[in-house]
């Protein structure tokens, strides 16, 4: 996967029309503990080094002393392999109630204004999600659920833009990644994540 890795992103090098951009000219990737995420961290960090990304880190506060959990194990995997990493506690129940949406939306919204909050302050070139090619098929099943037409019948994008933030890249580097590669990458080198 580590071979694939290094086409992959030269390929959404391929996508981005800023010929200055590089893999290495500092991303922030989100990442959550879990395994999607962690391999992503782990793979940018075999190929472009610690220099090379940052990691931002969302607790919203949903699961009691898990969130908790999790925060400080990115802290720690951070901090071993000499990564920057940035992290925010959110109220994320409080602000669904008080706009009036679902957790899920609200936890999305507050994830993205913080990501490119960061972007702009640390000029960082975009931000890295861990989407990978179950999450994808899922995204599609559910739009055409929706009714969203020919336009929910592409998935998500390998390369778009922030929600909100069109001037910020968002880069889904494991969109083509199975859930199996995945795991399959992270029981072969023994790498830890959180359920």
């Amino acid at each position: 996967m580590t071979r694939n890795f290094t086409q992959i992103m030269e390929n959404m090098k391929g996508l981005i029309k800023n010929e200055s951009w590089s893999a290495s000219s500092g991303f922030l990737l989100a990442v959550s503990g879990g395994m999607d995420s962690m391999c992503m961290a782990d793979l940018f960090l075999s190929e472009f080094g610690p220099e090379a990304f940052a990691i931002a880190h969302c607790n919203f506060h949903l699961r009691g002393t898990e969130s908790d959990g999790d925060e400080e194990f990115v802290r720690q995997w951070a901090m071993e392999h000499g990564v920057e990493c940035h992290t925010i506690s959110f109220d994320t129940e409080a602000q669904a109630r008080d706009r009036g949406i679902s957790i899920e939306m609200a936890a999305r919204d507050l994830r993205y204004d913080w990501f490119a909050a960061l972007c702009k302050e640390h000029g960082y070139k975009g931000v890295a999600v861990a989407h990978n090619a179950n999450d994808n098929a899922e995204t599609l099943i559910l739009n055409l659920l929706r009714g969203s037409g020919i336009n929910g019948m592409s998935g998500m994008s390998k390369v778009s833009a922030v929600p909100g933030s069109p001037d910020i890249l968002l880069l889904r580097p494991l969109l083509d990644c199975t859930r199996k590669q995945i795991e399959g990458y992270m029981f072969a080198y023994r790498h830890s994540y959180r359920e």
